[in-house]
């Protein structure tokens, strides 16, 4: 198999078969290129959708990014996931608008060193954007490229990714003659060949049953060949599961507003607008008891269905306790940090998915 005639078939079919009417696609800005590569890591591209358009819509570019409130930033994330892609990718806007004059790095090393910006996607913004010679590695190219080749190396194993990035970069359209001053090797058919690889693992080549008849590789896909292609990519370490439990205190004001306190900057949630949590009932009962002292009590409180909230390495089991509060009574903040936010307010906030999931079933509710 030569790097041409790999290269040459990706770059053949995405023109003639690929995906071109994404609304980040047939665009060499480099914002919108590095705002949906950032949405769509583990996100679907239909989820994305949604977002995309409302996200450029309140920051058209990056300088507008960069002079926003994170509280905003996260709550038009909010529903994505991942919500440190949002806290990495305000900081990245700050960072370009400081360190580099507002202006994008145009090669995949200088983009890598910015927030939230890792080797593949750093890789994807050079390629789309300035035709840079430069390999992507992420979970649908993996796939992709591990069946063409047989690659059979363990992913989870440091030493074997490195060596199916090295091969990776063996197969990349071959470079254009060097203009005076380039400081990079480029190609034009780099957006393509990166766009068709991307495809192809999201189209063809997936997980399970693989079209391998509508591949453009399939005469020269090695793991096909052999009748195993669904044993490609080769990854041992699993990730390790847990459960959790988490009991959430909706304390709620008599028109609707709600107290809300900012997690920890790190963990689970990091940053975001929460409801405050507790390890178990018995520590809720403690905290309200202490926060508010005699005034409420959980004899009239109402105890909502629990529900599962499953996260990439863990299963959160959400236990919320709704409790009407007076008029004019609020916690003490040292005791439970926070502050009120209204009714019209809140919906705005950044929110985890399961948290807004009880704010909007519980004023339902009470309407």
């Amino acid at each position: 198999m030569t790097m041409e005639t790999l290269a040459q078939r990706v770059v053949r079919w995405q023109r003639a078969h690929g995906r071109h009417d994404l609304p980040w696609q047939n665009t060499r800005d480099p914002y919108r290129v590095w705002l949906s590569e950032i949405m769509l890591q583990q996100t679907q591209v239909s989820t994305v959708l949604d977002y995309f358009p409302r996200f450029l819509a309140r920051f058209p570019d990056v300088a507008a990014l960069a002079q926003a409130e994170q509280d905003e930033v996260l709550g038009l994330w909010s529903g994505l996931g991942y919500y440190s892609r949002a806290r990495n990718l305000h900081a990245c806007a700050r960072q370009v608008m400081s360190e580099h004059g507002g202006a994008f790095p145009r090669s995949a090393e200088a983009l890598a060193t910015l927030p939230g910006i890792g080797r593949s996607t750093a890789a994807a913004i050079a390629s789309f954007c300035f035709e840079e010679q430069v390999a992507i590695l992420d979970g649908n190219v993996k796939r992709v490229l591990t069946r063409a080749l047989a690659f059979d190396g363990d992913l989870a194993v440091a030493a074997e990714e490195r060596r199916l990035w090295a091969l990776a970069t063996d197969l990349l359209p071959e470079a254009a003659p060097a203009e005076p001053g380039q400081a990079w090797p480029r190609s034009p058919d780099m957006p393509a060949y990166t766009q068709g690889l991307m495809d192809l693992g999201a189209t063809v080549c997936s997980t399970r049953k693989p079209s391998c008849l509508l591949c453009p590789l399939q005469p020269i896909c090695r793991a096909q060949a052999a009748g195993e292609p669904e044993r490609y990519p080769v990854r041992t370490r699993k990730l390790k599961r847990r459960a959790e439990r988490w009991w959430l205190l909706l304390l709620q004001g008599p028109q609707g507003e709600v107290w809300l306190q900012q997690r920890p900057q790190k963990g689970i949630w990091a940053g975001m607008d929460s409801l405050p949590v507790f390890e178990d009932e018995a520590g809720l009962k403690l905290g309200l008891q202490a926060a508010l002292g005699c005034a409420v009590t959980l004899d009239s409180a109402q105890v909502l269905e629990p529900f599962l909230h499953v996260l990439t390495h863990r299963d959160l089991y959400l236990h919320p306790v709704c409790l009407r509060v007076p008029a004019g009574l609020s916690p003490q903040v040292d005791v439970l940090p926070g502050r009120w936010l209204g009714a019209d307010v809140w919906p705005t906030a950044g929110l985890p998915t399961p948290i807004r999931k009880v704010l909007v079933q519980q004023a339902g509710a009470s309407t």
